[in-house]
C-alpha cells in the first residue's frame, strides 16, 4: 500500500478554517490519505480513483468540478502573487497545484460562477489577467499523490490536500486576493511613472533657470 494511503485524519485541522500547514511554503507538498479521499470524492466512482492511485500513485487524474470543489486557474506569476497574499495577509489557502504554466487554486463550489461577476464590478478588475474559472460541467487535471520526477513534472502540488474536508476560499476571498495581487503588480509601474514625472519636472525647472 502506498505511504500516503496509510495516513489518517487524526490531529488534522478542521475544515472550517485554513490548515496551518498551508500558511507556509512547502517545497515537498504531499497528499495524505484523507486528502486523496477528498479529491476522489469529486469523481463518479471515488473507489476507482483511489484504487488507480494505489496502483499508480504517480499518475494524475481528471476530476470534475462543481460539487466538491471549483478551480480558478491563473497565470503562474499572478497566481503566485495571489497565493502570497492569501498566506501573508489573508485567511490562508486551500489546496493549490501547478499545471502547465498555470496555478490551479481550489475553491469552494460556486466560486467559478461568482468570481467573474465580482471582478467585472471591481475597480481593479481590469488589471487582473484572464482567469479560467472551472465549475459545474468542467473537469481539471489533478496532480498525482506522489511525484515521480519533480524536475520534469508538468503537474504538481504546491499546497497538497491533507484533510478530508479542507478549507476552501470562496469568491469574495478570491476577489480580495486578485485585487491585492493586481495592486502589487501595478505598484512598481506606478512608482516608475511618478519618478519619471518628477524627473521631467526637474529637467524643465533646470532649463527655465538657464534662460
Amino acid at each position: 500500500m502506498s505511504g500516503w494511503l496509510r495516513d489518517t485524519d487524526k490531529d488534522r485541522p478542521s475544515g472550517d478554517r485554513p490548515p496551518a500547514e498551508s500558511e507556509g511554503a512547502d517545497p515537498v507538498a504531499r497528499v495524505t490519505g484523507p486528502g486523496a479521499e477528498w479529491l476522489a470524492s469529486a469523481g463518479a466512482s471515488p473507489r476507482s480513483v483511489l484504487a488507480r492511485w494505489e496502483s499508480r500513485p504517480t499518475e494524475p487524474a481528471v476530476l470534475p468540478c462543481g460539487s466538491v470543489f471549483d478551480v480558478v486557474s491563473a497565470p503562474a506569476v499572478f497566481g503566485r502573487h495571489m497565493l502570497d497574499r492569501l498566506r501573508e495577509e489573508g485567511p490562508g489557502c486551500g489546496p493549490v497545484a501547478a499545471h502547465r504554466g498555470r496555478m490551479l487554486i481550489f475553491a469552494a463550489p460556486g466560486s467559478a460562477d461568482r468570481l467573474p461577476a465580482l471582478l467585472r464590478w471591481e475597480e481593479w478588475g481590469g488589471a487582473v489577467p484572464p482567469l479560467l474559472c472551472h465549475g459545474t460541467g468542467d473537469a481539471v487535471t489533478v496532480p498525482p499523490p506522489e511525484e515521480a520526477d519533480r524536475s520534469g513534472a508538468c503537474s504538481r502540488w504546491l499546497v497538497a490536500p491533507e484533510a478530508r474536508h479542507p478549507w476552501l476560499p470562496g469568491p469574495e476571498v478570491l476577489l480580495w486576493a486578485c485585487v491585492r495581487a493586481a495592486r502589487d503588480a501595478a505598484a512598481p509601474e506606478v512608482a516608475l511613472s511618478i519618478f519619471h514625472r518628477a524627473d521631467q519636472g526637474a529637467k524643465v525647472y533646470d532649463v527655465s533657470r538657464r534662460r
